[in-house]
């Protein structure tokens, strides 16, 4: 990893700094991405199939899951692992249960009241990648909240694999987050899908979760048709960028940056440190440690787009941070909360030596589907009010009309807006027509 003294940079050195890796063309996948949703639209299932055999090298009969595959699903995981599941899923579950939001009703004077209330979006299409590693994680992550919301109609799709089947451990996790069926298609043919419906795929109304470029350019360009579906967030390539200062241990951040930097070639992970002994021992315990990883040959491209930045100390720090907006930001610094109120922008954070970054990815119980590629500046993380929708109410007294009403009135001729006035003075008219007077103390009822 390079070493970067942050103060010896000009602005524009300081900007390539912390710029992302490139993705690819975005021209050249936004027209792919738009192809193949016009021929899912065009061919439905057909179309899926097809795509299937092309891009994941499977024949499919069904498209859905069968009770047999979630059969043999069950037996091929240990209990060991079914047990991790459930535990992730409990924690998962306690957190966001917590966020339920509620409705409220507020008397804003005397015969208007305005309310909120709050309704389960329909039908939702929860997108669970594959790529090189199954994610039964990005299960838990999207069903979890989506149950607590209450949202009667949840689309699973995920990518099968050669065999035809969807991961086992992508079977389980769905079932142990009460998700009855499974649809095996990936890819932007599978946003498609969900965004517009075919014959073995209900049409929803939003659709969640991570995905490759062009994932990701699908769920933009159906959230921008009026009759596709909307997205959660727009996201890149995941990263992470630890703050750490001279007590932090090498080991423990060249890990955290490695854990980060294995997902993808075009993942980044970030060190920003008052410590140039840290940064030396950190890059030094990074080459030491990518040799034993398995995933060595994405983490020798990845890692080209990663460094160390040395700062003057951890306010210079935390604005380095900030600037970035990093998906996960890990505070590996003495008295990290200390630090916390400083954190403006940022996916999800890690406090202190022993909050480890997978722990967020996994079972601590926050989600880990984040907004990425700076949008942490403008967005937050997945919760239970994503899959919700908040409804306000407002009713007027016939006296709260005559009270309020001219200000309306005011307000809409300011605007020119004749019609508006006019809504507003008809019954205003009526009002006096109708004999309707107000209370003898002049408040309204």
């Amino acid at each position: 990893m390079r070493i970067l003294d942050w103060e010896s940079l000009c602005d524009g050195e300081r900007r390539a700094a912390l710029a992302r890796p490139v993705q690819a063309a975005r021209d050249d996948v936004n027209a792919v991405a738009r192809e193949i949703i016009a021929n899912v639209r065009a061919g439905g299932d057909e179309a899926l199939r097809a795509y299937s055999r092309r891009f994941d090298g499977a024949e499919l009969e069904g498209l859905v899951a069968s009770e047999q595959e979630f059969s043999q699903a069950e037996r091929a995981l240990t209990p060991e692992q079914r047990s991790a599941l459930k535990r992730a899923i409990d924690n998962v579950e306690r957190f966001h249960r917590a966020q339920v939001p509620e409705g409220l009703t507020v008397q804003t004077m005397p015969g208007v009241n305005c309310e909120r209330i709050v309704r389960p979006i329909s039908a939702v299409g929860l997108y669970v990648p594959a790529g090189s590693a199954p994610l039964p994680s990005a299960v838990i992550m999207l069903a979890v909240p989506a149950r607590i919301a209450g949202c009667p109609r949840p689309v699973l799709c995920t990518p099968p694999g050669r065999d035809g089947r969807a991961h086992p451990a992508v079977l389980v996790a769905a079932r142990l987050c009460g998700i009855e069926s499974v649809r095996k298609v990936g890819g932007a043919q599978a946003i498609a899908a969900m965004a517009y419906g075919t014959e073995s795929i209900p049409k929803v109304d939003k659709i969640f979760g991570p995905g490759n470029a062009w994932v990701t350019a699908a769920k933009q360009l159906v959230a921008a048709d009026p009759a596709g579906a909307a997205c959660d967030m727009p996201a890149g390539p995941s990263e992470v960028l630890v703050v750490a200062d001279e007590t932090a241990r090498a080991e423990f951040v060249a890990a955290d940056l490695l854990a980060q930097a294995e997902h993808d070639v075009q993942a980044q992970a970030i060190l920003v440190t008052s410590s140039r002994a840290l940064a030396e021992a950190v890059a030094a315990a990074v080459d030491s440690q990518t040799h034993a990883l398995s995933r060595r040959a994405i983490l020798d491209r990845s890692l080209a787009s990663s460094r160390c930045i040395v700062v003057r100390d951890l306010d210079s720090a935390l604005e380095v941070a900030n600037q970035y907006a990093a998906e996960h930001l890990i505070l590996e610094v003495r008295e990290p909360r200390r630090w916390l109120e400083k954190v403006a922008s940022a996916g999800s954070v890690f406090l202190g030596a022993w909050s480890p970054e997978p722990m967020g990815d996994y079972c601590s119980g926050t989600n880990h589907v984040l907004p990425t590629y700076g949008y942490a500046r403008a967005y937050s993380g997945l919760s239970v009010l994503d899959f919700v929708k908040r409804i306000t109410v407002q009713e007027l007294s016939p006296e709260g009309l005559r009270s309020l009403g001219p200000v309306a009135v005011t307000l809409a001729r300011l605007e020119g807006l004749d019609a508006h006035a006019g809504a507003v003075t008809r019954r205003l008219a009526a009002l006096d027509s109708d004999g309707i007077a107000p209370p003898r103390d002049g408040s309204a009822p």
